[in-house]
């Protein structure tokens, strides 16, 4: 069951602006629905230079009936256009795309994704056996909704 899945809002705020905070994974707990707590390994946790393309960061995440931590690798960087990663696990890959509004340096239309491939659907096999099923609709349900939520809340941070 791969799928694609994404929602978007306009923030007032230059693409530059919303950039620097969405790629900041230390602020993920801000605003994200279920990652309370992200943090930088190796380099990247103490140079902000090595937070590129290949660099790894830990994040904490928690819902009503478990909490966890995954191991990502930022896949993209590109300023002020799009800040990906791809959890190591399962090869899910969440991320923001960024456009200006009309052209314009004063609003950004951002964009939430996540990729759940082939790859997440073999290990979801190969961890959770004859629940894989369920617990990929589950997991989808709850991106549906933390995508939108996760949103908002940084479109609040920007604008109150």
């Amino acid at each position: 069951m791969a799928y694609e899945l994404s929602d978007s809002v306009t923030i007032a705020a230059a693409p530059a602006e919303v950039f620097a905070v969405v790629s900041d994974v230390t602020r993920t707990g801000e605003w994200s629905a279920q990652c309370y707590r992200a943090e930088w390994n190796g380099a990247a946790a103490t140079d902000p230079a090595a937070r590129v393309v290949g660099a790894t960061f830990t994040g904490y995440n928690r819902a009503p009936e478990r909490e966890w931590s995954t191991v990502s690798e930022v896949v993209t960087s590109e300023a002020d256009r799009e800040f990906s990663w791809k959890v190591q696990s399962s090869g899910t890959v969440w991320g923001y795309r960024l456009e200006p509004v009309n052209r314009r340096d004063d609003a950004t239309v951002l964009t939430e994704f996540t990729e759940f491939t082939p790859a997440g659907e073999a290990f979801f096999a190969e961890k959770f056996g004859a629940e894989a099923a369920a617990q990929e609709a589950d997991r989808q349900e709850t991106a549906t909704y933390g995508i939108t939520e996760t949103l908002q809340n940084i479109k609040a941070l920007f604008e109150g």
